[in-house]
């Protein structure tokens, strides 16, 4: 606990093994309700099995974890989907269904929790969607396939399939990857977006420390747009909204090796955490 505030998400000395060694090893922190958590780090350094194992995906040989207050570590698979439905993930490269539709896809963690939907759950369900891809500004292209789509669209079509449900938890691995800036840019202020508006609490995994700078310094502002229009554009932060925060944290070889604010990382005499760093 954190003065009164239940984490989101909580990992206790969480050890996790694979066949040639451990992959993350003692690793310990909380993700606060509103918080956001930058993971930066090598190739190889643990930080895409940091988000399977907070899914449940994979389990910790030692430590434990906590979702949204439950200990997870060793639950059935019935308990954890139901768990698991209260967060949102933005897998690498999105990882569409190539031969569903976009609306098909984003319906998908919708329409998982219902066995047998019925016509007002099914019109429900196509709301839902329509309003998810216009939140990410592509509700043009709700009945074309992935193929037919740029690699910074498809990635926008699995925000929105990520957060079609208003999870308080949005996990992001790589969400910028292989984009031109311009594009990552416009992918981070959607992240911003959805933190922002509905108060998520959100975990990146990135190469870029961009991503971690737009989070830090920049919130979004639904009230104006850049030239005063209305539609809401990002605004710099001013840092004074009560539990919103960015927290850095960089991985090493599978072990937790920093963890604090922006400043606190590039202050630090460390060689390694200059890696990440870009002043």
């Amino acid at each position: 606990m954190n003065n009164g505030v239940q984490p989101i998400l909580q990992f206790d000395s969480v050890t996790v093994d694979f066949d040639a060694g451990p992959v993350v090893e003692d690793v310990s922190f909380v993700v606060l309700p509103g918080e956001c958590r930058v993971i930066l780090g090598a190739a190889g350094s643990g930080k895409t099995v940091l988000l399977k194992t907070a899914l449940g995906l994979v389990r910790p040989a030692s430590g434990r974890v906590w979702l949204f207050g439950d200990d997870i570590t060793n639950l059935s698979e019935e308990r954890l989907f139901q768990i698991r439905a209260r967060v949102g993930m933005l897998f690498q490269e999105g990882a569409l269904f190539d031969s569903q539709t976009v609306e098909e896809n984003v319906a998908y963690p919708l329409l998982s929790r219902i066995s047998s939907p019925t016509r007002q759950q099914i019109t429900d369900v196509e709301a839902r969607v329509l309003e998810s891809l216009k939140f990410v500004e592509l509700g043009h292209t709700i009945e074309k396939y992935p193929s037919e789509l740029s690699g910074g669209m498809r990635r926008r079509v699995g925000i929105a399939r990520a957060t079609v449900t208003e999870p308080p938890l949005v996990l992001y691995d790589s969400p910028t990857a292989g984009l031109d800036p311009i594009t990552a840019n416009t992918i981070m202020a959607l992240v911003a977006k959805e933190r922002d508006t509905r108060n998520t609490s959100t975990v990146i995994v990135t190469h870029r420390y961009q991503d971690g700078q737009l989070m830090a310094n920049f919130r979004f502002d639904p009230r104006i747009g850049p030239n005063g229009e209305s539609g809401g554009h990002l605004v710099p932060d001013d840092h004074t909204r009560v539990g919103h925060k960015t927290i850095f944290m960089v991985m090493r070889d599978g072990k937790l090796v920093f963890e604090g604010s922006q400043s606190e990382l590039e202050n630090s005499a460390d060689p390694y955490l200059h890696k990440f760093v870009r002043r």
